[in-house]
């Protein structure tokens, strides 16, 4: 497996670079998102991944790692090749997949270009264990409900009363409500404390 290479870029196109390595060059295939970030330096280093078939030796580079995993992740979903999962990464900047998958957004994975509905829900349902063990990433619902939740106890704290019971009364309003704003989180607190 070639892990990376470092070189001097002798050309560069939006969808592939040439790299010159000890006199090798390499063309190394990349997304629209490894492009917008190329530096415009001589001398450039590309993480890469070296996709095999029958007929051919595929070498795809990115320039970080975080990318270059989710690359390979996406290729472990049934029916997405390695010119899907450029494409995906091309349409859709990298972070943007992570939080979609994260949240189960399938409007935003079938965004890309060549992914139906079925496949979208595929990569959501195949990845967003691994998505969240791997990335630090919180589904929007328990992102917005945590602030919410802090927002609140603040308050209420501010309000004079003992931050230990006010947490037992807003987490009993979440479980009952867990899209519940601040507002509301206060005001229901106000009524119960």
């Amino acid at each position: 497996m070639i892990a990376h290479i470092k070189g001097k870029l002798v050309e560069k196109t939006p969808t592939e670079v040439v790299i010159e390595c000890n006199g090798v060059g390499y063309a190394i295939h990349i997304s629209l998102h490894t492009y917008s970030v190329l530096p415009d330096t001589e001398n450039l280093k590309l993480y890469t991944y070296l996709h095999i078939k029958e007929d051919a030796h595929t070498l795809f580079g990115f320039m970080d790692k975080a990318e270059r995993e989710l690359f390979k992740l996406l290729l472990s979903v049934s029916g997405i090749g390695p010119g899907t999962a450029r494409t995906m990464l091309s349409s859709i900047p990298p972070q943007n997949i992570i939080q979609a998958i994260a949240n189960a957004d399938v409007a935003t994975i079938q965004s890309a270009k060549g992914i139906g509905a079925k496949t979208a829900q595929r990569v959501i349902i195949d990845l967003k264990d691994k998505i969240l063990k791997i990335y630090d990433v919180e589904t929007k619902e328990i992102a917005s409900s945590n602030i919410n939740r802090d927002e609140a106890l603040d308050a209420l704290e501010v309000l004079g009363f003992i931050r230990k019971s006010a947490e037992k009364v807003i987490d009993k309003i979440l479980k009952e409500e867990p899209t519940a704003t601040t507002e509301t989180l206060i005001k229901k607190a106000l009524k119960n404390l």
